[in-house]
């Protein structure tokens, strides 16, 4: 005869660690609640931030040499276009914006260049570089080679969907997004932004500005990297140089 089996014995827990359980859930929920409440008041206002005297005095005369610079800009003569094998630029910021005039402001947002060390491209016509005469103190542009184009977009590109970065990295997405455009694959997408096509707007728009990075043991000295990057403005072939650095 088979041996007959003993019943399992289900322990039963205690009604009072049953209500001391459920007393302590309670609270626990309590206190996220009033935890996500507390975030959402945070969130609303912006905290007020102490300014000394010194920093509104040297936002000042930031803001004055700005307005300076924008009038002589205007009267001097106009400089001729670059050849239009160069229609492509890269255009980097490497400089901090604080107390900087409103037009300068304004067109470093028109250019997405928002934060520090922050790229994108641009094409070259007489309209983008009068907006690159304005920023030129904050920003280092040139004319980029096919093969900082491609390792920008491999290994940094990235398009924004809803409040979501999502890298570039399935051609399927790509198709889905810009497949109108005859842009399917990422290669098709890095030669539309070299060659500067008829989709150059809808493809630079698709990018999100590049999010650039500098190495660790160069953050400490900034001074020392500020010169390594050299100084702003019009830097020619020499911005591939800038873009190894910090890409």
């Amino acid at each position: 005869m088979a041996e007959t089996e003993s019943p399992k014995v289900i322990k039963l827990v205690p009604e009072y660690l049953l209500k001391k359980r459920k007393a302590y859930q309670a609270i626990k929920a309590t206190q996220a609640k009033l935890a996500l409440l507390e975030k959402r008041k945070v969130s609303k206002g912006k905290p007020l931030k102490f300014k000394r005297l010194e920093d509104f005095l040297k936002d000042s005369h930031k803001k004055h040499r700005d307005e300076c610079r924008l009038r002589r800009i205007e009267f001097r003569p106009t400089k001729a276009l670059p050849p239009t094998t160069n229609r492509l630029a890269f255009v980097v910021r490497i400089r901090e914006i604080k107390g900087v005039s409103a037009k300068v402001m304004k067109v470093i947002q028109m250019l997405r260049l928002r934060k520090i060390f922050s790229g994108t491209f641009v094409k070259i016509g007489k309209t983008s570089t009068a907006m690159l005469k304005v920023i030129e103190p904050y920003v280092a542009w040139g004319f980029p080679n096919l093969k900082s184009v491609r390792e920008l977009i491999l290994k940094r590109g990235q398009a924004k969907i809803g409040r979501r970065r999502i890298p570039l990295t399935d051609n399927a997405f790509i198709e889905q997004h810009m497949g109108q455009h005859g842009i399917i694959c990422l290669e098709d997408l890095i030669h539309e932004i070299y060659s500067v096509g008829k989709g150059f707007r809808s493809a630079n728009n698709f990018l999100q500005p590049f999010k650039l990075s500098v190495a660790r043991h160069a953050a400490r000295d900034k001074a020392g990297l500020l010169k390594d990057l050299g100084s702003p403005g019009f830097r020619g072939a020499d911005i591939n140089s800038i873009i190894r650095q910090l890409n």
